[in-house]
């Protein structure tokens, strides 16, 4: 299959259409920002983690008074501090933490209502209102006892838990933003004999920029002049340097080695595919997967069972005879502990640390949906040429015949010196061979084409042709004797003077990292497939070697589709890897299609999923980290769901015969608790490579 190298276009991002929960509780918290732009969105973050910290530490200052007068605290410790207005210091000191620590929470839930979907900022919000308000109730005249010191604990808790959250989905999000920061600030501009240093996101297309060794490139491009590795592991997973030469694109924020590079930029600034793949990331942690949905209906109905309960609780201790503020207590402690905090978080701390994850590995998710569906994949269609293979031909075997060269090295160097004009594949593996082998080429004369079989000159008074087998049996020249070609070679043959002098073998070599793809993939009982427009000879051999299921040969790309429709009728969960261009019907039919070898053509338009290497052990990551994933999701979602079914009853007093009871700060406890939990999990996600 020919790979041509189009450039689509990047579909337009529908940047923040659907909001996750966590960014639903940022907004909510500060009145409705909207991180439009990733360093804004750094820098919001940042100053939100700050504004909980302070709060915290004020209320923290605060609550130590509060605890010292408050009756049922003196009681355990058998203390006695009163003095006349002692309550109306109580209430003052309580109603600045209602007022400065509960803040967040009061503006969340107003904003909760107003956009009619209440959540945990409700709970919360009209936890502490109606302890707050019962309270003051008993310093102005109500009989009974006030717990202004629950409530100012309640809050403490409810502000430590936040803190601590926020640091999480920071985390989360901050290999994103090293994404960003890869960019250098000022590029070094080429303008005739002289260089200015300019500003980054000042550079143009077809500008052309210096990049000195050790520095960082400006700008995706294509390498006009030097020869240097750049380190690209930052942005595509791979961790050996890769060496650029004349022609070859380079990748903004990717690092130069010791060579100098004279680069022209074929993409500036926000189009460049660090800035697509930021915007990519940004997109797939901001859309919504099933599973997300899932959790956000648990959470809303769990907010209606948290109020429902509570409300059902206090009816019940006070038909019951308790008093008023034993059943106010429990209606809180209820739903604080009820809070769907962990439950909304359980899944947007996964994908934000997955998407993220996944870019700094080259794997670039679109469609969150398809990413999570991996774990279904039951065949993986494989794309032969420069994914199983590596796309180009290597010389596999060298064989002198007659007495016109004396060794290999011979025979390359003078079919060497006829390729050296020519940009076909066949030619660019031999005087790779050549390279290799440090030989010199001698020069070639009278160079001309022997149309469809061949070319020749004349090198050191001899006249050489290099010719395809088709062109032996034209002219009745003798084959080698035993002469075979193994299944996955292509032969070109050296005369010299007319006499065959020996033969090269070229074959598109099999990528050293395709076998063991293919065992881990039998380890997880996935078949793999290969789909190829080579013929059956090639094809079967390629998949013979590598222990796979099947293949397909002699494929035209657009009866790709039919194979992959075949499998599917046969109950198979298609994963399709294609390069985008023209596969791009096949990748639209299979359940899920994984673009590959795009390099910095990230659009793929029909792929759900872009692999920025077309490395194969790549696509096994791929589907593990996919089944991680959901098994994280799955674990945050048990746990959540969880945690409430064995608490609520306790907070409610359904033990309180048995001694047992929860107080609201307790509740509050054992709430950040599951959130910490939730987020530490989602933390632990790793990408196996």
């Amino acid at each position: 299959m020919e790979h041509q190298h189009h450039r689509h276009e990047m579909p337009e991002m529908k940047g923040h259409e659907h909001m996750n929960h966590m960014e639903a509780n940022e907004r909510s918290l500060h009145g409705g920002i909207d991180h439009q732009h990733m360093g804004h969105s750094g820098h919001n973050h940042e100053g939100m983690i700050a504004d909980f910290r302070k709060r915290f530490y004020v209320v923290l200052v605060i609550t130590v008074p509060v605890l010292i007068l408050s009756r049922m605290i003196q009681q355990w410790l058998h203390l006695q501090i009163n003095f006349p207005g002692s309550q109306y210091v109580l209430f003052a000191l309580s109603t600045v933490v209602f007022l400065y620590g509960g803040w967040p929470f009061l503006t969340g839930w107003l904003s909760e209502m107003k956009s009619k979907n209440p959540g945990m900022m409700t709970l919360i919000g009209f936890a502490i209102t109606v302890a707050y308000g019962y309270s003051t109730a008993t310093v102005f005249g109500l009989k009974g006892m006030d717990f202004f010191w629950e409530l100012d604990t309640l809050i403490l808790i409810m502000l430590l838990g936040h803190w601590i959250e926020m640091k999480s989905v920071a985390g989360a999000s901050r290999e994103l933003e090293l994404l960003v920061q890869l960019m250098p600030s000022t590029a070094h501009l080429l303008k005739g004999d002289s260089t200015e240093d300019v500003k980054t996101d000042t550079l143009k297309e077809n500008d052309l920029i210096l990049v000195k060794p050790g520095e960082k490139i400006a700008a995706d491009g294509l390498v006009e002049d030097g020869d240097s590795y750049l380190n690209e592991s930052m942005l595509t997973g791979e961790s050996t340097p890769v060496q650029k030469i004349k022609g070859e694109k380079v990748i903004a924020g990717s690092v130069n080695g010791n060579g100098s590079l004279k680069v022209r930029v074929t993409h500036s600034g926000k189009n460049s595919y660090l800035f697509q793949v930021v915007d990519l990331v940004q997109n797939a942690q901001n859309a919504k997967s099933n599973t997300q949905l899932l959790a956000d209906l648990a959470a809303c109905w769990l907010t209606i069972i948290a109020l429902f309960a509570g409300i059902t609780t206090f009816v019940v201790w006070i038909s019951l005879g308790r008093d008023l503020a034993f059943a106010m207590e429990r209606m809180v402690t209820v739903i604080v502990i009820c809070c769907p905090h962990a439950l909304g978080l359980a899944v947007p701390l996964v994908v934000a640390k997955s998407t993220s994850l996944s870019a700094k590995h080259g794997l670039l998710i679109k469609n969150r949906t398809a990413f999570e569906n991996s774990r279904k994949i039951t065949a993986v269609v494989f794309d032969k040429t420069g994914t199983l293979t590596k796309g180009k031909f290597e010389v596999s075997r060298l064989i002198t015949i007659g007495e016109g060269v004396s060794d290999e090295d011979e025979l390359i160097r003078l079919a060497g010196a006829l390729e050296s004009n020519s940009e076909h594949p066949i030619a660019t593996g031999i005087l790779s061979e050549v390279k290799k082998r440090k030989l010199t080429l001698p020069v070639a004369e009278n160079f001309k084409a022997i149309t469809g079989k061949g070319v020749e000159a004349i090198v050191e008074q001899k006249n050489v042709k290099v010719v395809s087998l088709g062109y032996l049996k034209e002219n009745d020249l003798q084959q080698p004797e035993n002469f075979e070609v193994a299944g996955n070679e292509t032969i070109v043959f050296v005369l010299l003077n007319n006499r065959l002098a020996g033969f090269v073998a070229l074959a598109d070599a099999i990528r050293p990292e395709s076998a063991n793809a293919i065992s881990t993939l039998h380890e997880n009982s996935i078949k793999s497939i290969l789909l190829t427009g080579d013929n059956k000879q090639v094809a079967e051999s390629v998949s013979t070697q590598l222990k796979m299921d099947g293949f397909f040969a002699e494929v035209l790309p657009h009866e790709k589709l039919e194979k992959v429709k075949e499998l599917q009728q046969n109950g198979e969960f298609v994963a399709m890897t294609g390069d985008g261009v023209n596969d791009a019907p096949a990748l639209a039919q299979a359940d899920i299609g994984i673009a590959v070898g795009s390099g910095s053509d990230i659009a793929a338009e029909t792929a759900g999923i872009v692999l920025v290497n077309s490395n194969p052990k790549d696509i096994v990551s791929l589907i593990l980290f996919g089944k991680a994933t959901y098994r994280k999701m799955i674990q945050n979602l048990a746990w959540a769901t969880g945690y409430n079914v064995v608490t609520l009853p306790l907070a409610a007093g359904v033990l309180y015969n048995y001694g047992i009871l929860l107080n609201p700060a307790a509740g509050a406890v054992l709430m950040t608790v599951s959130t910490v939990v939730v987020a530490v999990n989602a933390g632990l996600l790793k990408v196996r490579t």
